[in-house]
């Protein structure tokens, strides 16, 4: 399926959750063509990467949809990473900066180490990915990939350690930002 053709289905809300903020809501994407878009997701990854994948990790919450798909396509196990109160002790919990305010997340302690790959819906100032990695690292798991729909390029130049985001779309660019790994639909 074109990926233009699934981009336009991203509808864009204005001053959402918050004003002067654009919200970019996949639902209506999800909705129509979730197995296209997890196609499309899947292929940002090598067989030969996906092979080296215990795990699949969602953020929440939309990154738990497109998680938990890859995993099962690819017959991986599924971690999750929550808001607080949302998993039982015990848990590994780290506070981050979000574009509007401030937030934290937790990761279950009891999750065996593993290699994984971390899935999102949307990276805006890296906040949520950079808290999901360190949780993920402080539990001795290892990140072999970071996956988003649509990474916001002109607010972040995130990576982790030496990984870049792979992303289906990449909305502007930094001067020096170099673009992100696997996204191939630049919009002005």
């Amino acid at each position: 399926m074109d990926k233009q053709y699934l981009e336009g289905l991203i509808r864009q809300v204005p001053d959402f959750p918050q004003p002067g903020v654009l919200f970019l809501d996949v639902m209506p994407l999800l909705q129509k063509h979730f197995s296209a878009t997890i196609d499309a997701l899947s292929a940002l990854m090598t067989e030969a990467e996906w092979s080296k994948v215990d795990a699949v990790v969602g953020v929440e919450a939309r990154g738990f949809l497109l998680a938990s798909a890859l995993a099962y396509v690819h017959q991986k196990g599924l971690l999750v990473v929550r808001k607080p109160g949302k998993l039982p002790p015990p848990v590994l919990e780290q506070s981050y900066a979000l574009e509007y305010g401030l937030d934290r997340l937790q990761l279950s302690a009891l999750a065996a180490a593993s290699g994984v790959v971390v899935v999102d819906d949307v990276l805006a100032t890296g906040g949520t990915l950079q808290a999901t990695c360190s949780l993920l690292q402080a539990g001795g798991h290892s990140v072999h990939c970071l996956l988003t729909l649509i990474n916001l390029a002109t607010l972040n130049n995130f990576h982790w350690e030496d990984l870049r985001v792979r992303s289906l779309w990449t909305y502007g660019h930094l001067a020096g930002n170099p673009r992100a790994e696997g996204a191939d639909v630049d919009v002005p």
